[in-house]
């Protein structure tokens, strides 16, 4: 009778760290799906480079009806000596608290990481992270599709500041208003440091799509290229993201790109 009582307690104690656990985790996951403040965008109005790019990939409701997108990819990883590494990553983007989420699993276990805000995080695998097979640091996988696919909402975000050319460059034959972004003043009054030492986005002069950034650590001699291509809509609330996104590694000027990482989606892709 006792041993029963006592394998009902342990079974009880099980049951109620799985749901708590379970509960914790939906909780965050709800902290990262906020949704945008339209009342700010009617006290500040939207910059009209940052309006033509919202346009152009979805149309501004579209974007406030979108609180997180997922996105299933297959992921090529290049390697200096010309060989490649080829394994699956699941993305769920959150848009409004500039958020994401990447999920794999491998041989080695399953990893998941996240960048929620500036702040990276290795949520899942952390005692194996350095056994993966990838020339490129997590932190800068998780920046570069996080601000490729939601490259024209982040114009609103008010951490930082954009200031756009209004000379455009020519880049492979195209031509590009270049837009830095900055640290914003109030940002800067709350002793945030910038994790990069600039960040530069790329605005099509003909489509006014975001289709390419660039990201510069001159402390650590990391310089960061990414491109999308191919736009398609995610889901029912019909935003448009990038299908293939490619990664390269370039020189302190931007040049002499050398890719890096390739993520192809599937055609599973989600809104919400």
């Amino acid at each position: 009778m006792i041993k029963w009582l006592l394998n009902m307690v342990c079974w009880l104690v099980l049951v109620t760290t799985c749901v708590f656990a379970g509960c914790k985790q939906q909780y965050r996951q709800d902290m990262l799906a906020s949704e945008p403040d339209i009342k700010t965008f009617a006290v500040k109005p939207v910059p009209n480079y940052a309006y033509r790019a919202i346009e152009t990939t979805g149309r501004m409701q579209a974007w406030t009806n979108t609180k997180k997108f997922q996105l299933d990819c297959v992921v090529t990883f290049y390697q200096p000596d010309g060989s490649f590494y080829l394994t699956e990553q699941y993305y769920e983007i959150y848009p409004w608290s500039n958020s994401i989420r990447i999920s794999a699993r491998e041989p080695q276990g399953r990893f998941v990481w996240q960048l929620s805000r500036g702040k990276f995080t290795v949520l899942e695998g952390v005692k194996r992270v350095n056994t993966l097979p990838i020339a490129v640091c997590q932190r800068y996988l998780a920046e570069a599709i996080l601000n490729l696919t939601t490259a024209s909402v982040r114009f609103l975000d008010e951490s930082f500041e954009f200031a756009r050319s209004s000379r455009p460059v020519r880049i492979e034959g195209l031509w590009y208003y270049p837009i830095e972004r900055t640290i914003s003043a109030g940002s800067r009054r709350r002793d945030v440091k910038p994790y990069w030492s600039k960040v530069i986005f790329y605005q099509s002069r003909d489509t006014s799509l975001v289709d390419m950034l660039w990201f510069a650590d001159v402390d650590e001699g990391n310089f960061f290229a990414v491109r999308g291509y191919d736009y398609h809509e995610v889901g029912d609330n019909g935003i448009r993201v990038p299908t293939r996104i490619e990664i390269f590694r370039t020189d302190p000027a931007g040049a002499s790109p050398q890719r890096i990482v390739r993520t192809e989606s599937f055609l599973k892709v989600h809104s919400y």
